[in-house]
């Protein structure tokens, strides 16, 4: 099976703690050096080599401090975490780079992606009937705008319309928009942090 479509990847604990370090490591050497960590992909466990997209998610006593990440896999996993880490932290251009001081206080999330599955629909309706809330991220796009959820969304946006019409608007497109050109993916995660 091409490790780039394999199913669900169901990382064991030390290989969740391992990915989880490596973000950590990534952030350090950022702080430290102004420069991501390298894993060296060979060091790892072969669940790890795999390629996946991945987002980190970055955040302070709550608050979203960052995420950066892909939707396709450019490589294997533990490089995608590093380098994910490492712009979640330093390159976000929705919050000043990371600071030594705030360290401390950071909590690491990762999520991995399975492959991305196009949705077959015929109307904004039958696209909505398919969506599952909690499970599914969303990948949207449409006349060069793009625009993704992953499933943790659906815990601010519980109502499939409502968690829809705010992808569209995360997208640059009006939330009521809809098109007969109008793509929409949908992938799973598995989410630790």
């Amino acid at each position: 099976m091409d490790p780039t479509s394999s199913a669900e990847l169901e990382l064991s604990p030390e290989e969740r703690a391992t990915l989880l370090e490596v973000a950590r490591s990534s952030i350090v050497a950022g702080l430290e050096h102004d420069r991501r960590y390298a894993p060296e992909v060979s060091a790892y466990r072969p669940r790890l080599q795999e390629h996946k997209g991945c987002f980190v998610t970055l955040h302070i006593n709550e608050e979203l401090r960052g995420c950066v990440g892909s939707l396709r896999a450019r490589g294997p996993l533990v490089v995608e975490v590093s380098q994910a880490a490492h712009s979640a932290a330093f390159r976000d251009p929705r919050f000043p780079p990371l600071e030594q001081r705030e360290l401390a206080k950071l909590d690491i999330h990762i999520s991995v992606l399975s492959a991305l599955e196009p949705m077959q629909f015929d109307s904004e309706q039958n696209l909505l009937a398919q969506l599952r809330p909690g499970v599914d991220g969303l990948v949207l796009s449409d006349g060069g705008r793009l625009g993704t959820f992953l499933p943790a969304v659906w815990e601010k946006f519980p109502e499939p319309a409502v968690f829809f019409a705010h992808l569209r608007t995360k997208a640059g497109l009006a939330p009521d928009y809809w098109s007969d050109t109008i793509k929409v993916e949908r992938y799973s995660t598995e989410s630790f942090s």
